[in-house]
């Protein structure tokens, strides 16, 4: 009996196993349809976001667009701060940046070492030495300049201490 009744088939269709064959594939080729029609919604749902803008109902080309301008201010900034940088850097060899300092005893008849001579020196070793002499009954503090660490005034052992410490922070 022919598997369609009356409706007369190809010889080929007659064979129940190249039908079920058939069938088999059309199967296959509708759900590989799905798949691939469900990947092209998702495709176009990307596409769609990323051309119909992210931000605001902008467009891919506006964001990009944005982004450089931005990039270029940052440039910009980054060469005003260099130039500020370079600046603030020639400032600092005149700042104290080394400094030295010698505790010592001025007076014998004094039991500890409250007396002190400090050494403030710019990178180039000028500046100033301060020496504090403490005793009993008053204390002197006196001041002199320092020019690549040598000073045109008298100095004594303990100033020229502090300044050679000083110096040899520098290093």
């Amino acid at each position: 009996m022919p598997l369609f009744g009356d409706l007369a088939l190809p010889a080929v269709f007659q064979d129940r196993g190249v039908l079920l064959v058939i069938l088999a594939l059309l199967l296959l080729s509708l759900f590989l349809h799905l798949y691939l029609l469900r990947r092209v919604v998702l495709l176009n749902r990307r596409y769609k976001q990323l051309l119909g803008g992210l931000r605001e109902g902008k467009s891919l080309e506006e964001i990009l667009f944005t982004h450089l301008d931005n990039v270029q201010l940052a440039l910009e900034q980054v060469g005003e701060l260099e130039l500020e940088y370079h600046k603030l850097e020639q400032n600092l060899k005149y700042c104290i940046q080394n400094l030295g300092v010698v505790r010592f005893n001025a007076f014998p008849d004094m039991g500890s070492d409250l007396s002190f001579a400090v050494a403030l020196l710019d990178q180039g070793g000028d500046g100033v030495v301060l020496s504090s002499l403490y005793g009993r009954n008053e204390s002197r503090i006196y001041a002199k300049p320092v020019q690549r660490g040598v000073s045109t005034y008298h100095l004594t052992d303990e100033e020229r201490r502090a300044i050679q410490k000083a110096l040899a922070k520098k290093q």
